[in-house]
């Protein structure tokens, strides 16, 4: 079943633009192929249908057999009729993109194609590679915090702006910080208050993922092993991700743990943080992190509600880490500010959670706190990269659970972990009018 009957609500009907509205308006306005790449469930359905609402665009669903096989059996007449096509779960038969290009090929108009894909699309080995310079994929997440809570998740703009002199207050809890992580951002999540309704469909979800995402991608026989794995990787939210580890845990070996870690990546179970590096140090690794994609799931697999998260000994650090990090890769696919996330390691235990660096090779680097106060040592990683970068480092942050902005230094900051998505933006909440052309 598609996820097109998943509309992004929040509870007493209050319905959620999404914050990449602009940026596959700006890509319609001017290239002929647009894929919005993401989750299941994650509301891509939504969105695509209110834009291509009053266009005269078709809509095609490839999760509905008999399209799946029109597609598959004849892919040339299947997107050869006029007007624009919004063709829903193109992984589905990715050869559909070769008869693509011929079309846009021959009428390169821009905004004739939408596509959305629950599969990294260009990540699976069966696609051709039919589409350079014709067509621009976007990623789209469940719900940032910004959008569920009708803020303005302006901070990596603001951050590299004028990050130094950024003051931000907050009355948010610790409590309230541990319901954002458990809640997670699934709309389907979001909507259902009651903590045992959505265990209910976190549960599902991961579940039908692998029984049928999963399985589409590759013949995955044995389903407990890779539900095992998932539990670990839930684990370890936050933290380097370690192959051999994994195996030695799961008993699967190293090639079977890269291809199921792999596969979860192309679902958008997981997401890899790559290693930062400008040569600082010989001693940095380059072992990635790994972060669960919503934080929801990661708190269910853990079997972890709000209350019992904020107890001694629960995991609310590594949670509320892999928290920041996923807000921050949502905030980068709208951003004005051209940035890519990284963590920085080094083998001698100086460690940034979060390093990001724009095309100017400037630098914000973040540090993820689960206490409501903060020491100078909490500024050890951020002060060893404040001296080697010079002039490139903007501002060191530590986010933790206070509620005040408080200096540690000309450019060092403790800041309340709110200010993801309570910071302005340049450019959030005005949107352009997006359209598909005939």
């Amino acid at each position: 079943m598609s996820d097109m009957g998943q509309e992004a609500f929040l509870p007493l009907g209050r319905f959620v633009d999404r914050r990449l509205r602009s940026a596959v308006a700006d890509a319609l306005a001017d290239t002929r192929v647009v894929l919005v790449n993401g989750a299941r469930q994650s509301g891509k359905s939504t969105l695509i249908r209110s834009i291509a609402e009053g266009t005269g665009a078709r809509w095609l669903t490839l999760d509905d057999s008999i399209t799946r096989q029109a597609a598959q059996e004849d892919p040339t007449g299947f997107v050869a009729e006029p007007g624009p096509l919004v063709i829903d779960e193109i992984q589905r038969v990715p050869d559909l993109l070769l008869s693509i290009k011929e079309r846009v090929d021959r009428n390169p108009r821009p905004g004739q194609f939408l596509l959305t894909g629950s599969a990294r699309v260009l990540g699976l080995r069966s696609v051709p590679d039919a589409l350079p310079g014709r067509m621009e994929t976007l990623e789209l997440y469940p719900f940032s915090q910004g959008e569920i809570a009708g803020a303005l998740d302006g901070f990596v703009d603001a951050v590299f702006g004028s990050g130094a002199e950024l003051r931000h207050q907050s009355t948010l809890s610790r409590a309230d910080y541990a319901d954002a992580v458990v809640r997670g951002g699934f709309p389907e999540a979001v909507a259902r208050t009651g903590q045992k309704r959505r265990e209910r469909f976190l549960d599902a979800y991961v579940g039908d993922l692998i029984a049928r995402d999963v399985a589409q991608l590759s013949d995955i026989s044995r389903t407990g092993e890779m539900k095992a794995l998932i539990g670990l990787l839930a684990a370890r939210s936050g933290q380097l991700l370690k192959p051999a580890a994994l195996g030695n845990e799961t008993g699967l070996s190293h090639p079977t743990v890269s291809r199921y870690l792999e596969l979860l990546e192309l679902v958008f179970l997981i997401k890899r943080i790559p290693a930062w590096s400008r040569n600082l140090s010989r001693r940095a690794t380059s072992t990635p992190k790994v972060v669960m994609v919503d934080s929801g799931i990661a708190a269910n697999l853990l079997d972890t509600d709000a209350s019992r998260l904020t107890r001694p000994g629960a995991p609310f650090g590594p949670l509320l880490e892999g928290f920041v990090l996923s807000e921050l890769a949502r905030q980068l696919t709208w951003s004005d500010e051209r940035a890519e996330l990284f963590h920085y390691r080094t083998r001698d235990q100086v460690e940034v959670d979060a390093v990001l660096e724009n095309r100017r090779g400037q630098v914000v680097g973040i540090e993820v706190k689960a206490a409501a106060t903060v020491r100078g040592d909490d500024f050890r990683g951020l002060r060893h990269l404040e001296q080697r970068l010079g002039e490139d480092f903007l501002v060191g942050i530590v986010l933790y659970t206070g509620p005040q902005t408080l200096p540690f230094g000309e450019r060092l900051l403790a800041v309340p972990v709110s200010a993801l998505w309570e910071v302005g933006s340049r450019r959030w909440p005005g949107t352009t009018t997006p359209s598909l052309t005939k």
